[in-house]
């Protein structure tokens, strides 16, 4: 199957109209998106985008061929515009399955929001999934849902193209990784792009980390023809001071994955109501699916097998601040007594087994050498400590981020 891109961006398009904000101000040239519409092998039609002529033209096809238009979502706000000899748009039931007379064939699939999803299968057996905007798949595995089996004797099958929401529904992403349906060939491509991630580098860092791609206005893309999915690092260290957003941006790079291990090695604190909160907060924004673990003895979780579910280690800070309690660290005496050699050892024993870990990792740990010399020995010892073991489990990793301010600034990958 031949796929046309229209359109890549919400509904209401790229930049919103009237809209001040940075991310609409900077959606110019091929950052500007009109509202997502698919355009399959001249012949369907799937979503209108303002103008489908124009933007057909623009794209280098012609709307003359389209024998079916299917709706996947309400649409808000004007009529849609229904150019002459188009047909009627539709939709199809949930679990219906449509035959074109070119050999398409459409089943929609459930959502759980208002709309519409679309499985597509060409004429030689290639099947792409659309999903509307805002939409994860419902009844995933179920008869009628997608990839209830049907397709591969055994299991489900995976597709060759999936168009979706994913910066404002990788949980889908993940749901449909979990049931199969996308698999490390398939090719992920954004769609409904809104305001909510500046346009350029910040998007493709973005949706790369999710395993996901975007492509500009009026691409066009053979469906089952291999692309390369976008490289995801097996080891990321996600650096910044307080409140800068390195916990978000460390959970945000795994949000599509259906397992995840979130290791806290900050434990409990009796009587501290500001690190309770922090903890609950934390906790909240946790996708469901992900399991916890309360620990510092990270080396046999490191060392579980490659088919183990990522780990998100947060953070190497409190790692190390329950090390330097355990070896005496704190004391000048036992410092010097064995304390500084047992503190390298499990620091030493921690970074080899990133080195040799097989399981994705993403790790966040604080940047606590910017800022003003602490008063205290114990206190410069710590931030000296803390600064060897980022440089050295940063030297590990793939990917090395600072964020600061909220914003994710990549220093390496």
């Amino acid at each position: 199957m031949d796929l046309t891109l229209l359109g890549t961006g919400a509904p209401q398009g790229l930049p919103r109209p009237d809209c001040p904000c940075a991310a609409c101000a900077t959606a110019v040239g091929d950052a500007a998106r009109a509202a997502t519409a698919l355009l399959l092998d001249g012949a369907l039609l799937i979503d209108l985008t303002p103008g489908p002529a124009f933007a057909a033209a623009r794209a280098g096809r012609s709307l003359a061929g389209i024998r079916q238009v299917l709706l996947s979502h309400p649409h808000d706000g004007p009529a849609l515009e229904v150019p002459a000899g188009l047909p009627q748009p539709g939709r199809v039931a949930d679990g219906r399955e449509l035959a074109l007379l070119d050999g398409h064939r459409v089943r929609a699939v459930a959502v759980d929001v208002p709309g519409t999803g679309y499985e597509v299968t060409g004429a030689d057996g290639e099947r792409l999934l659309y999903l509307p905007p805002g939409a994860a798949p419902a009844g995933l595995g179920e008869p009628g849902g997608p990839n209830d089996g049907r397709a591969a004797p055994g299991g489900p099958a995976p597709y060759d193209l999936v168009l979706l929401d994913v910066l404002a529904r990788p949980d889908a992403l993940a749901r449909l990784r979990a049931g199969g349906a996308v698999d490390a060939a398939t090719d992920v491509v954004a769609v409904h792009l809104d305001h909510c991630v500046p346009s350029g580098s910040e998007l493709h860092r973005r949706l790369a980390s999710l395993g996901a791609r975007a492509v500009p206005d009026g691409t066009s893309l053979v469906v089952g023809e291999y692309h390369a999915v976008p490289d995801l690092p097996r080891r990321t260290l996600v650096l910044g001071g307080a409140r800068s957003g390195k916990s978000v941006e460390a959970e945000r790079r795994l949000l599509a994955f259906p397992e995840v291990l979130y290791v806290a090695t900050g434990g409990t604190r009796e009587g501290d109501e500001d690190w309770a909160q922090r903890v609950a907060l934390h906790r909240e924004r946790r996708p469901a699916g992900w399991r916890t673990a309360e620990t510092c003895d990270l080396v046999p979780l490191l060392a579980e097998p490659a088919t183990a579910p990522p780990l998100l280690v947060d953070c190497l800070a409190l790692w190390l601040t329950h090390a330097m309690d355990e070896v005496g660290a704190w004391d000048d005496a036992s410092w010097e007594a064995g304390g500084r050699r047992a503190l390298r050892e499990r620091c030493d024993a921690l970074v080899a087994a990133v080195r040799e870990t097989r399981r994705r990792l993403v790790a966040v740990s604080n940047e606590v050498g910017s800022g003003v010399v602490p008063a205290t020995p114990a206190g410069r010892r710590f931030r000296d400590e803390l600064g060897r073991l980022n440089a050295a489990f940063g030297a590990e990793c793939e990917q090395l981020l600072l964020v600061v301010a909220g914003q994710a600034l990549a220093l390496r990958g």
